[in-house]
């Protein structure tokens, strides 16, 4: 992985404003946004997510694993949380996992 302190730094406000572009009711991946800002990893955005300073402004409830599956590790009250947000927004489930064939950004 890229140097992790100095990747932190360096990409983060990048993953913060790609945030402010995913739309209520829809959701990316946290691969997506690897790819789209070409970050080694996506566990570095996980890493970043981690540090969101402003979850209201930075909405990073709308981030989830590439198979639907929520984080169950969700900086702002775990999965059961994220799923409340992601379903007050009209976000699709199918069984425990968000239905990206409807939703995906």
């Amino acid at each position: 992985m890229q140097n992790e302190p100095s990747a932190l730094k360096k990409f983060a406000p990048d993953v913060f404003e790609y945030l402010t572009t995913i739309p209520k009711g829809k959701v990316t991946t946290y691969g997506q946004i690897a790819r789209d800002l070409f970050l080694s990893t996506p566990r570095l955005v996980g890493k970043i997510l981690h540090q969101n300073p402003d979850s209201s402004q930075f909405p990073c409830h709308r981030v989830v694993f590439s198979d639907g599956r929520l984080a169950p590790g969700y900086a702002f009250g775990g999965a059961k949380v994220q799923e409340q947000k992601l379903r007050a927004e009209g976000v699709i489930f199918k069984k425990n996992k968000v239905d990206l064939s409807k939703c995906l950004f």
